[in-house]
């Protein structure tokens, strides 16, 4: 186990590995095929998020200790299913990254008023 107070995406991509090599004959195989099985149980993981927004509230998250440790137990079986979805696409970590970068730098420069704006 990892003692990190921050994961990187390659930490977290290899624990996910390490996780599915326990468990490597019951689940289903680190490949492509199988990434849009991963997709959707992400999906269903950030529903349970949604219902703890929808059931307990902002407030509770922000204040209530129980309801916070749960929301972000859920929030972190999310990022658990992406990184298997990245594992199965064999998105490297500095692919991912780079990628990240890119999209974070096209997003700083947007306007995103304008763009929506013009949609109508």
């Amino acid at each position: 186990m990892t003692n990190s107070k921050d994961l990187c995406v390659s930490e977290m991509l290899r624990l996910q590995k390490e996780l599915w090599e326990k468990h490597k004959d019951s689940w289903a195989p680190i490949e492509p095929q199988y990434g849009k099985s991963f997709i959707l149980y992400m999906i269903e993981e950030i529903g349970e998020v949604i219902a703890i927004i929808k059931k307990k509230g902002e407030e509770d998250i922000m204040n209530d200790p129980a309801v916070r440790k749960h929301f972000v137990e859920e929030l972190g079986d999310v990022m658990m299913y992406y990184m298997d979805v990245l594992n199965r696409f064999k998105v490297s970590p500095e692919e991912f990254s780079s990628e990240y970068l890119k999209k974070f730098e096209t997003n700083m420069n947007r306007d995103y008023e304008k763009q929506y704006k013009n949609l109508i």
